[in-house]
């Protein structure tokens, strides 16, 4: 039999479950969840093995008006992933008013095949479900209309046998071992930034940026350091809290997950560093892995 290998792209609005599905298809934590918009920031590949296939997942940040040099950054990796899609998964929420502009502009253009996930079926009736499938197949004409919960998906199989038969014949593009093109330190930063996004509050996950400055593994103990990058001193005092306690809680909770993660003990260091403005600084910003 043939080989299939090919790149699927998932994108949509902030908080549509992105995340949540390709974590879901990949089967391994892949891109950090929170109940709140805008945690995706990178495009993060999660890839899917076979004998007879190698599925590429791209999850993308959400789709936004840029307001920083951040934003822009972020919607272009959503461009790139649209560029390279032999697929793309358009996710979107059963609760949308379909106020998706945004979205359909960047998808302006693209010759790869449509698929409309409608997510969070869980959350609505049987005849809203309908209505959404049959707006959707006038609107866009995609290949396929599916209804899912990411979040409580039960056919994944079923799901994946049809996106492999949308795929080109190829050679895969990763190794056969590869399940994402990410390295450990990504995800060691990614750990902290979705603490950061549960225990605080407004601006505080926005303003934050999480940078991996050392990482030892050993084989029972990693040993990792790590700074994160706040805009103001004032922003400085609320991630430190009174006596640090607010920071020791970040680190507790960051390191069990990177425990369950990398099946190791990790000792966890945290430094907490002011840098004005960094989102719109573009030499940071390079820096920091976004250009």
């Amino acid at each position: 039999m043939s080989h299939r290998a090919g790149f699927v792209s998932i994108i949509g609005k902030p908080n549509a479950g992105k995340s949540t599905l390709m974590n879901q298809l990949v089967g391994e934590k892949m891109s950090i969840i929170t109940p709140k918009a805008q945690t995706t920031r990178h495009r993060i590949l999660g890839i899917v093995n076979d004998e007879d296939y190698q599925i590429v997942f791209s999850d993308t940040p959400g789709i936004i008006k840029p307001h920083y040099a951040l934003h822009e950054s972020m919607m272009h990796q959503v461009e790139g992933s649209i560029v390279d899609a032999d697929l793309i998964l358009l996710i979107t929420d059963i609760n949308e008013k379909h106020d998706e502009n945004e979205v359909l502009e960047k998808l302006e253009g693209s010759l790869a095949p449509l698929v409309v996930l409608i997510n969070k079926i869980d959350q609505s009736d049987e005849a809203t479900v309908l209505q959404k499938v049959e707006y959707w197949k006038q609107k866009l004409n995609p290949k396929a209309v599916f209804a899912i919960s990411a979040l409580h998906m039960h056919d994944v199989k079923g799901f994946i046998d049809f996106i492999v038969e949308n795929l080109p014949e190829h050679p895969p593009y990763y190794d056969k071992e590869a399940l994402t093109d990410r390295n450990d330190r990504f995800f060691a930063s990614e750990m902290i930034r979705a603490q950061i996004f549960k225990q605080y509050k407004k601006e505080i996950p926005y303003s934050t940026e999480v940078i991996v400055t050392a990482f030892q593994e050993g084989d029972t103990l990693h040993r990792i350091s790590a700074e994160i990058i706040v805009e103001r001193d004032s922003q400085k005092n609320i991630l430190i809290g009174k006596n640090g306690e607010m920071l020791k809680i970040v680190g507790k909770y960051a390191r069990l997950d990177m425990e369950e993660f990398f099946q190791r003990k990790i000792f966890l260091e945290m430094f907490v560093k002011v840098i004005p403005d960094w989102r719109s600084k573009k030499n940071y910003l390079k820096k920091f892995g976004y250009e």
